[in-house]
């Protein structure tokens, strides 16, 4: 029977800092044993470790450290970086395992580890099961002998590095100058790196979230919050907003009116302006169930394909290295863009949207709009202890919704791969009767989480 995965979720592992399983223990129990999978061959092993802003970082990161070192395996320490950096430097670097340590979007009391293999790509769920079955193992026999123990190095050029690579993504003889854009790191792993590209291409740069103090990261602000970047954008007078999330790899964007550009609508125009270029492979995108049928309209009427993952971006690479398309996405701003990176990248995703913006001499509110989604709502319901989706009648009032759904509309509920969330989405032709079936479905599911 093949191994199973408990502590890995949809984007590696997370929870709760400093209690189980995100704290100390398991991280050291997870470079020990990551460390030891990724020994392969005679030569010197090297492992990436990035992080985002998060005060327990500082926990995570020496355990970690301390299990691959006793691994055997080098430790090149970056500091934090977006989430693409860490895994582009992994690739770029050749070393053989990369890992990112943040909770991404969640707030800063969570923490997370991502893992990368040689590749720069997201380990796949059978990988990962192994590693967990070995860390439930006894590796004492396995570790390395005092001679062969890794060492700890850090690489001071790391933010220089993907700055130049972010750079080198932006059409050849094209400049930002003349463009006032607002730009919000989320006090997250970009804060540096981000308004940085953006100024050095030339551009007016407003920055919002770029002090971080361990507990402000995605805070009011960033993707999940985007009423501080519609503010400022307005306030400023900005041809545009950029948001990002606490380990970059999210976009969420807005016009020079405030009005919120999401992730279908920037997937719509990436592949729009990549297909008149004859640059867009696969002869389509590839997005989630989440995705606005909308979207799937107008690739169809371009004579484009939406196919549709799991939720999740690895799901969505996963699909995309399996059936060659080089664009795809998720609806809350992952975007990966294959030519140039092996995860989500939100600012190389804004660069692109910038270059479109530069080309046609438009604004933001007119090339942005690529298409009228379908009324969509979506509601999120908290739980704790056992999933509320097992009970009889939430069984039923699902299976109830959908008969009234039927040819008009679908329906999707799912628990969350990160947050202990039910996410209950609906999208059709009558708004009115999207609302009520999501406000009556995520009472339901309320009065039965509290039941069990």
């Amino acid at each position: 029977m093949a191994p199973t995965r408990r502590l890995f979720g949809t984007d590696g592992i997370r929870g709760t800092a400093n209690t189980d399983p995100m704290n100390a223990e398991t991280a050291l129990r997870l470079g020990q044993a990551a460390g030891l999978l990724f020994t392969r061959g005679a030569h010197r092993h090297r492992v990436v470790v990035g992080k985002d802003t998060r005060l327990s970082g500082y926990m995570v990161e020496p355990a970690l450290v301390a299990g691959f070192i006793g691994a055997g395996m080098d430790v090149v320490l970056m500091g934090p970086l977006p989430t693409p950096a860490i895994a582009m430097l992994t690739r770029n670097l050749r070393a053989d395992l990369g890992v990112m340590i943040s909770a991404s979007h969640n707030p800063f009391e969570d923490n997370g580890i991502k893992l990368f293999g040689p590749d720069g790509f997201k380990l796949s769920d059978g990988t990962e099961a192994e590693i967990e079955a070995m860390m439930a193992a006894d590796l004492s026999g396995r570790l390395a002998a005092p001679a062969r123990l890794g060492r700890a190095s850090r690489m001071e050029d790391a933010g220089g590095r993907y700055i130049e690579a972010a750079k080198a993504t932006f059409p050849r003889g094209m400049r930002l100058d003349g463009l006032r854009i607002v730009i919000d790191c989320a006090n997250g792993a970009a804060y540096r790196v981000a308004p940085s590209v953006l100024w050095e291409l030339g551009a007016d740069v407003i920055r919002v979230g770029v002090d971080p103090d361990g507990f402000n990261i995605n805070r009011d602000c960033g993707s999940t919050k985007p009423e501080l970047l519609c503010g400022e954008v307005r306030r400023h007078g900005a041809d545009l907003g950029l948001a990002l999330d606490g380990d970059a790899d999210r976009l969420i964007m807005c016009d020079e009116h405030g009005q919120l550009i999401d992730g279908d609508q920037i997937l719509a125009l990436i592949a729009r302006s990549w297909g008149d270029a004859g640059r867009l492979t696969g002869g389509g995108v590839v997005a989630t169930v989440m995705s606005n049928l909308g979207l799937e309209r107008f690739l169809q009427g371009r004579g484009l394909a939406l196919h549709r993952t799991a939720v999740g971006d690895r799901y969505v690479v996963e699909k995309m290295r399996a059936d060659g398309f080089n664009v795809g996405g998720e609806q809350s701003g992952h975007m990966i863009l294959s030519d140039y990176a092996t995860t989500g990248d939100g600012l190389l995703a804004a660069l692109q949207v910038l270059a479109v913006l530069i080309e046609q001499g438009r604004p933001a509110s007119e090339v942005c709009r690529v298409f009228t989604p379908l009324p969509q709502k979506l509601r999120n319901v908290r739980f704790s202890g056992d999933s509320p989706l097992e009970a009889a009648s939430i069984r039923s009032a699902i299976a109830a919704a959908e008969v009234t759904l039927a040819g008009t509309g679908r329906l999707l509920i799912r628990k969350s791969g990160t947050e202990p969330l039910v996410r209950v989405m609906a999208e059709g032709e009558d708004e009115v009767l999207i609302g009520h079936i999501v406000d009556d479905l995520c009472a339901q599911i309320g009065l039965a989480a509290g039941a069990v």
